[in-house]
């Protein structure tokens, strides 16, 4: 999704990361969501994984239970909010796909288009995987960098800026700089009409410091890659006309059985949290361009 080489490399290898939870996840009897695709785009992750798991403790069930608890429950929240979300819009588009089996496994109606966008390298990967595999939708690939011009691909493969749409950010603005942020929320708004829905998750500011620090001890495989930090979500969408609904994994609605604690309260400042938003599109609410 970046530009830089090393910074995609990265990126790629978390694509990898969330396919093996996946997978782990779609093993379990009372697994959140279906996806028999994950464990072929993982690759060699999961094994590695679960060596890498196998030395916290003894206990690996317990151990994969609380790693990939977040996965599937992002997951499944963004399912929902995808299967919700197309009885009124006829045209997502998912940016970062990664390794995001969603056009072969989710049941669309007739006739969604899911628009994937990514670079090209990570697309043809999935693409020879899934090659044999019918997409339950009308799917398209958009090979592009997401902070060069992924736009003028998306308008000629059909994508309408006059009916509603739904956009998927799931796993992607904390890895972008800042400026990148503001600069990929703002083509979204100009690309979507009133009535139009959006869904991505957050990770709050001190994450990201988090993030940094596991950057200089060389741990975190992920969260070292971090670089954007949002503590209000909802505040920083209104921004761009969305009206957002922002809910913390652990909370009613984004739990699914998996969570027996409580998540860090929000009036809290300066805690480690991670928020799901959706949101929809409604341009009187805009505060400042």
């Amino acid at each position: 999704m970046l530009s830089d080489d090393r910074t995609q490399n990265a990126i790629s290898h978390t694509a990898l990361i969330v396919a093996a939870k996946r997978a782990i996840e779609h093993q379990r009897s009372d697994r959140l969501f279906d996806d028999p695709f994950a464990a072929l785009l993982a690759a060699d992750e999961i094994p590695v994984l679960l060596e890498r798991w196998q030395k916290v403790g003894d206990d690996l069930t317990k151990i994969k239970a609380k790693r990939t608890r977040f996965i599937a429950v992002r997951t499944r929240f963004y399912d929902d909010f995808l299967m919700s979300a197309q009885l009124l819009a006829s045209q997502v588009v998912i940016l970062g796909a990664g390794m995001d089996a969603r056009a072969f496994r989710l049941p669309w109606c007739n006739p969604t288009c899911v628009y994937e966008v990514d670079r090209p390298e990570v697309l043809d990967y999935k693409n020879s995987i899934l090659q044999d595999v019918p997409a339950k939708c009308i799917r398209t690939v958009i090979k592009a960098d997401l902070t060069d011009n992924w736009v003028d691909s998306l308008l000629s493969e059909g994508f309408s800026v006059s009916n509603p749409s739904i956009w998927l950010l799931e796993g992607v603005l904390m890895y972008l700089p800042e400026v990148a942020v503001f600069k990929l929320l703002q083509t979204i708004s100009e690309l979507s009409v009133d009535g139009s829905f959006l869904g991505a998750d957050f990770v709050s500011v001190k994450s990201v410091e988090v993030g940094e620090k596991a950057r200089e001890s060389d741990r975190g495989r992920v969260l070292r890659h971090w670089q954007f930090g949002c503590d209000r979500p909802e505040d920083f969408l209104l921004n761009y006309g969305w009206d957002a609904t922002v809910v913390q994994p652990g909370e009613d609605g984004a739990n699914f059985g998996r969570y027996s604690e409580c998540p860090p309260s929000r009036v809290v400042p300066g805690t480690r949290q991670v928020f799901l938003v959706t949101a929809k599109k409604n341009s009187s609410v805009i505060l400042m361009q």
